[in-house]
Parts: C-alpha cells; structure tokens; sequence
C-alpha cells in the first residue's frame, strides 16, 4: 500500500510526527513492533513520575507530625500496589495516543519495520508474516535503550535496567546504582525514599555531570541527609552474582581504594544507546557516525526522501526534543518554513527530591567560552513559600554574560523546579535581559519569586525576603 509518509517508531517523536504529517494532508502511517508511546509513555518518562509521586506522599506522610497532623499508625508502602498504580498511568496515556492517532486518521501497522530500496519499508509481523509499504518520505523515531557495560551484563534479576527498574516483585533491602544521570538518581531517590539501602556509583566527579556543579553538590547533600551512599569519582569494577546477593567492587578512581558491597539488586544506568540494528541503514546506504544517524537542519538524512529523530540523532536524548524535531522535519516535508531547532535552549529535568532543572550553560562551560559573568543567587533556605511548605533544600542560580546582560545560562534546584525553568526558556528565547525579570512583577510568596531575587542578587539588587 502507498503513503506520503512513513514514520518507524511510535515514541514522542514518531507519534507527534504521524499526528502533524496528517494534520498537514499527508496520508500517514506508523509502525510500532510495541506499546504504543514508546519508551517514554510506557518505559520511561511517566511511569517512573508515577513511582515518584507515590514516594512524596509516603515521604509527606512519614513526616505528617512536621506539619502538625498525627497519624495513629507509621505509614507504610505498599510496593506492589506502587508499581500496579505506575503501570496503569502509563497504560492509560498509551490508550490515549492511540486515541490521538485515531483521531488524526494516522493508520498504525504493528510490527518491525525495515527500509528497503525504493523508499519501501517491510514489517515483519508477530506471526512472522511480511507486509511491504511504501512512501516517498520516511521517518525514522525508533529511540534508545538501556546501555550495558561490557564486563557488566544485565541478566533482568540481579543486574539489571531501567525497564525490570519499573516493575520489582519485591522492594530490594539493598541497591547499587551504577550511573547518576537523570534515570539513575530518580530511582536512587525513589528506591530510598521506600526503604531500601542505596548506594549509587558515579565514574565522574560529580553527581548528575550534566549540571552545574553547585547544583550537583546540593543533590549530593540532599541525598546524603535522606540516607543515600554516594560514591563520585567511583567505578563498578565488577558484579558477582554466583551469591545469594550480589557482590559488588567498586574503585576509587583518583585513591585507587576498593570498596566492596554487598546488594540485593544493581540497577545499570550507565546510558542508552540507539535502536539502529535491522532498520536496514548499511544497505540503503544511510550515513551513521557514533551509532547516531547524520542529519541536516531539518532531519534529512544523506538519503534522499529518508529522515530521522529523536534518540538515534545527535542531541540530547529528552522526549521533548524528539517532538520539537519531529515537528520541524514533517512541517518541511510538507513544503512549509520551519525554523531550525535551537540547541542551545534546551531545558533538562531530573525529578529527584529536591527536583533539578537547568537550560543553557553552566557556569564552567561560561568560563570555557569565554564568558565575563555576573551570578546571582538564592538559597530556598530565605524562601518564605519554601519554608511553610517545609521544602527548604535547593537554590536558584542565573549566569549572565556581564557586557550584554544576555542569560547565559538558569540553573535551579528544589521543590517543583520542573515546573519553573519554562519561563527562563521562553526569557532566553525571547533575549530578555536581567533588568526585565528584576523589574516584572512577580507573586508573592512563590518558589517562582526566587528566579526575580537570584536576578537581584546579581545586580546587588537583592532586598526582599
């Protein structure tokens, strides 16, 4: 059967490109060979903000007396009922792309699609039967998985990734994680907010290496106060799991010092790495660099009528890109102006207690360009709408270049942060200048109050509480 346009792969990505190509009048179809949704829908991004939400309420409730409320009995989490609660929001959302789909007449073909010459794609179904399609334009959004370490291997019991992560029979009494980007210490946070013993292992000097480093020592503290063993500049030497439990070797990198533990379960959150194999790329003749597909611009691959997204592009690795690209890519297949996506204003979210979010530079990265600073900052400590909600853990740091007032760079860490950082997006997208956010009015008493204060602050202009 002939479409205008193919789309591999049915994640934030692939389904926003599908839902846009038809809104534009293109006759399109998705292959999915899983969950409608993706990783992200289904494996990722909301269930395990599902797992989080249940570890605040209990972590609310076991200090209920803070606020003033007496419970008769301790709080208890029910880690099955957690899980089954995390799976229904994710099957829920994935009910509602199909809704979605559905409603923008976007067909969907269940299978795994491969390009073939001829802007063909073939879908082996379940069944092992072979249906072939085709399309002048295809687009492939087929994500990522878990990476594993060579010497590490997840056997899905012992060892294992993000996916057995989600879905536990049992709370573990004890956890290793290995990596501390976002995945890693959302489940660090999450497994020892329950209970478990968790010691999280990290190669580079600082937690979530991706931040600022204050913002990285901050985390680090706050983990530490809530139980969590940190180990930085730290690798997992090796896993033995001949034992009742695992047997883990850790290496102090800079003291050569080796640290051995004992877990239940070692959770590899070392990374992903892209879904590439069998798409049919090397005979078609697709260029790939790093285990990433080369694109232009607007996704267009060397390979005339083929385009790619998402994960298996360079870039970060966020659900949210993926749509943005996805939008970009389909909106000039089908003959309109779409801008390039900027790059460099791209807001990152780590929901962990306190939450981390972040876009543009960190104040080292300013320092490497180049950069005069001006930095301002404020501490939740002096917040009065942190301090009633007895959520004082965390700052605000903005980095403005000092001869253009231009922000660098927004760096925020505390309660509800996620929900914050748009507004410094749309300020850098918009070449708002310091003097702007000190003088725009904003509502006290807010968290948001502390981004207008950290601007204050650098311009000594801080006199507020």
């Amino acid at each position: 059967m002939n479409y205008d346009l193919i789309v591999i792969g049915s994640g934030p990505g692939g389904y926003v490109a599908a839902i846009r190509a038809s809104q534009l009048g293109l006759k399109t179809v998705i292959v999915e060979r899983a969950e409608l949704g993706g990783i992200c829908l289904n494996w990722g991004c909301i269930p395990t903000k599902a797992l989080l939400k249940s570890a605040q309420v209990y972590n609310y409730m076991k200090h209920a007396e803070n606020y003033g409320i007496k419970l008769e009995t301790p709080a208890q989490p029910d880690f099955e009922a957690i899980v089954k609660r995390s799976r229904t929001v994710a099957e829920t959302m994935s009910k509602g792309v199909q809704f979605l789909l559905k409603k923008n007449n976007v067909e969907v073909i269940a299978g795994f699609g491969k390009i073939v010459k001829d802007h063909k794609v073939e879908i082996t179904k379940e069944d092992g039967s072979v249906e072939t399609i085709e399309a002048p334009h295809i687009v492939l959004a087929t994500g990522a998985r878990s990476k594993e370490l060579p010497h590490i291997k997840q056997d899905g019991k012992k060892i294992i990734g993000y996916r057995q992560a989600l879905t536990l029979p049992k709370l573990p009494e004890s956890m290793v994680v290995m990596g501390s980007g976002a995945i890693g210490s959302e489940f660090a946070h999450f497994y020892s907010s329950l209970g478990t013993k968790v010691t999280i292992v990290e190669f580079l000097p600082n937690l979530v290496p991706v931040e600022d480093e204050e913002i990285s020592k901050q985390l680090e503290r706050s983990f530490r106060k809530n139980g969590v063993k940190v180990m930085t500049s730290s690798s997992v030497e090796s896993v033995d799991t001949t034992g009742d439990l695992c047997h883990v070797t850790v290496k102090d990198i800079n003291k050569g010092k080796i640290t051995e533990i004992d877990c239940e379960v070692v959770l590899s959150a070392v990374g992903v790495i892209t879904n590439l194999e069998g798409l049919g790329l090397e005979e078609y003749g697709v260029e790939v660099e790093r285990t990433k597909v080369v694109v232009d611009d607007f996704y267009r691959t060397n390979c005339e009528g083929i385009y790619a997204i998402g994960d298996i592009v360079h870039g970060p690795a966020l659900a949210h890109v993926a749509s943005h690209e996805a939008e970009i890519c389909v909106e000039k297949i089908a003959g309109l102006n779409p801008q390039p996506l900027d790059y460099t204003n791209i807001p990152g979210c780590t929901y962990t207690t306190p939450e981390i979010a972040s876009v543009g530079m960190t104040e080292k990265k300013a320092l490497e360009a180049g950069k005069e600073l001006r930095i301002g900052k404020f501490p939740f400590t002096a917040s009065g709408k942190a301090t009633a909600s007895g959520s004082r853990d965390g700052m605000v740091k903005i980095i403005f270049d000092k001869n253009t007032d231009e922000i660098l760079g927004c760096h925020l860490i505390g309660e509800n942060v996620t929900e914050m950082i748009s507004g410094m997006v749309l300020a850098r997208a918009q070449h708002v200048k310091g003097q702007d956010i000190i003088h725009a009015v904003h509502p006290h008493p807010t968290l948001s109050e502390a981004i207008m204060e950290a601007a204050a602050a650098a311009y000594n202009e801080a006199i507020h509480i």
